[in-house]
């Protein structure tokens, strides 16, 4: 079988969060900062580059380190500094600007490059014209989190802000953060220069009530795109785990809210409370590819916060500009469902839960050993780890979506672990079971199958574990 995109749409072993997706010529590139798996924080490492050809989005190259962090010349190496999320901008010169939020001195910084995925080299901080950072005047807000659009007609747009409620998490006090929501700075043409002071565009929790914000305003996170002549808006919301929107008829003001886009729980799709993955926070945006429009952000693994992995999913901009909110997925990048045969490695599940449900994981901690979670060890190629599930408890669930499944006569199962009982497996959460596979304690990988047969058309896969023990799940494969 033709390997096929799938989420995480990168190699498994990468994590690249907060994803700022770009088609330039004819490949598609990612900005993100940069994670660790086994990270003791967020956004460890430098900027690393990576892209896809558009004409096989499965297909991803490695462009190397395209910025560190001790290219800032405030880089202090006695000091826990970091490259926090960043956006791209191809400037009327041509070139190539990335935006970034630095450690959390609430400044944002600049480099630049020819090429979309070169190296890049300081170019400056964001400042006005007399000099003076912004960020750090006394009447200025914490800058972070930069979103930048350089307009049809060439003016340059900095998008920014972060409003964590300091009554609920008030660690967050000593940043100084935004009271008000998020705002917009226009920069002159050099890309770097503060022309018109910040424009608050979109309400902070504090601010939300008695509006359409109410209940989703600003957190972080922002993203902008023009689509026509609206300016769509991206940004998290109070809730942390969902990506929301809002729409405009001018980049500077007048933003209206849309709505959800994704929940990395599905939480708010057709009305769920519940999630039916581990939730955390979400950061991306969206853009046109082949076609097809589609929205980009992360989800959490190895039971921590500090192991994001970027996923994708196609969404629709119905007539009237709307977005509606759509379900993870573990198709990514396809514009269609998966081929309902051959091998998928387990790590493409969209949804995990544990006996009791799936949960939030906030920052500074850690889920305990009665919850499954994404992991990965090393294989033959000491470089290259490969992603499984590890930890499958009675009840534990795993979900994929969506497979065009035809003929189906068995499915088979690649697992492990001191676990004694059955992987049920349906095509909807709790659903009867369509194959029941019988697992018996091993020490190594060993594949078991069972008759599996359904309906033909596009289905989902469920797959619950009950018995004794806990249970590892590699890989399953789907055969006629």
């Amino acid at each position: 079988m033709k390997k096929q995109p799938t989420n995480p749409y990168l190699p498994s072993w990468e994590y690249i969060p907060d994803g700022e997706p770009y088609v330039f010529g004819d490949r598609l590139y990612i900005y993100g900062s940069h994670d660790k798996f086994g990270g003791e924080d967020f956004c460890v490492g430098d900027y690393a580059g990576w892209s896809a050809s558009l004409e096989d989005l499965s297909d991803w190259r490695y462009e190397g380190i395209i910025y560190k962090r001790e290219q800032d010349p405030f880089y202090d190496d006695s000091k826990d500094q970091r490259l926090f999320a960043p956006d791209c901008q191809r400037g009327t010169d041509g070139r190539y600007y990335l935006y970034y939020a630095f450690t959390r001195e609430g400044i944002i910084g600049v480099a630049v490059c020819d090429t979309p995925a070169g190296q890049y080299e300081y170019y400056g901080h964001v400042h006005y014209a007399e000099g003076t950072l912004l960020g750090r005047k006394e009447e200025d807000m914490f800058q972070y989190d930069p979103g930048v659009l350089v307009d049809d007609d060439g003016r340059v747009y900095l998008y920014s802000g972060f409003c964590p409620n300091v009554e609920k998490i008030p660690s967050f006090k000593y940043l100084k953060p935004n009271p008000y929501g998020a705002m917009v700075i226009e920069l002159e043409p050099d890309m770097v220069t503060v022309k018109e002071e910040p424009k608050f565009i979109v309400p902070c929790e504090k601010n939300a009530a008695g509006t359409r914000y109410e209940g989703h305003s600003f957190f972080e996170a922002s993203s902008i795109r023009k689509i026509g002549e609206t300016y769509y808006f991206i940004y998290s919301s109070e809730l942390g785990h969902e990506l929301c929107y809002a729409v405009s008829n001018r980049p500077d003001g007048g933003f209206r809210y849309g709505g959800t886009i994704i929940s990395n729980g599905d939480i708010g799709y057709q009305g769920r409370t519940e999630p039916l993955n581990y939730t955390g926070t979400n950061h991306g945006s969206i853009e046109y590819i082949n076609g097809e429009w589609f929205v980009f952000y992360h989800r959490q693994t190895n039971g921590s916060p500090y192991s994001r992995q970027g996923c994708a999913d196609k969404i629709e901009i119905l007539p009237d500009g709307s977005i509606p909110q759509i379900r993870m997925t573990s198709q990514g990048l396809n514009a269609a469902a998966l081929p309902g045969i051959g091998e998928y490695g387990s790590g493409i599940a969209c949804c995990l839960m544990g006996p009791g449900g799936a949960c939030n994981i906030p920052a500074h901690t850690k889920l305990d050993d009665t919850h499954p979670r994404f992991t990965q060890e090393k294989g033959t190629e000491a470089d290259k780890p490969y992603q499984y599930i590890r930890n499958l408890r009675d009840g534990a669930v795993a979900g994929y979506r969506f497979f065009d499944m035809k003929r189906l006569q068995k499915i088979a199962v690649c697992v492990r672990g001191d676990a004694e009982g059955k992987l049920l497996v349906s095509v909807s959460p709790g659903g009867e079971a369509a194959a029941e596979i019988p697992i018996a304690r091993a020490e190594q990988w060993s594949n078991v199958e069972a008759s599996f047969s359904v309906p033909d058309g596009e289905r989902e896969l469920w797959f619950t574990y009950k018995g004794d023990g806990a249970l590892s799940l590699k890989s399953f494969e789907l055969l006629s």
